[in-house]
């Protein structure tokens, strides 16, 4: 028998006694029939308590398992957490990084077309001007050859002097 259906007998084996003459609290008992009814009630009890320390051990080992667990997996997260966040601020770091490099590249790359732009525009300036003069004095030395054949003088002793160009 369950060992709170024994308590429960027990009890209402006291509240059906009779009184004790005189007396509010006090009850006469069958002697007998209660000491067998603890008897057997401390026997079914030791088991019930062994079963029901057991339980509870049990009980404790798998909430302590669970919690090392939980921690195990939380703790788990933290570094996964913590690793990502490092990742991303990495990733985000480079990126800027990157994107200032490319900047600064393109800004050098602009920097040295416009200097190129600007040597070559005065190489080109300055052989403009030297092709002009050239072209000037081939104009003069021309003029001065047709001038010289409109008088007549390109011949005879005139012929023998170089020419003034």
């Amino acid at each position: 028998m369950d060992p709170l259906d024994r308590i429960e007998e027990l009890i209402a084996i006291v509240e059906q006694a009779r009184s004790v003459p005189m007396s509010r609290n006090n009850c006469m008992v069958d002697r007998g029939e209660m000491i067998a009814a603890l008897d057997e009630l401390r026997a079914e009890l030791p088991a019930d308590l062994r079963r029901a320390a057991a339980l509870l051990d049990e009980r404790d080992k798998i909430m302590e398992a669970g919690k090392r667990e939980a921690d195990r997996i939380i703790s788990e997260g933290e570094a996964e957490h913590a690793r990502l966040v490092s990742v991303n601020e990495i990733t985000v770091s480079a990126e800027h990084e990157g994107a200032r490099i490319i900047a600064e590249a393109r800004a050098e790359a602009q920097r040295l077309r416009e200097e190129v732009d600007d040597y070559v525009d005065t190489a080109l300036a300055n052989f403009e001007q030297f092709l002009t003069r050239a072209l000037a004095s081939i104009e003069r030395g021309r003029d001065k050859m047709h001038a010289l054949r409109e008088i007549g003088t390109f011949g005879g002793e005139e012929a023998e002097r170089p020419l003034p160009f």
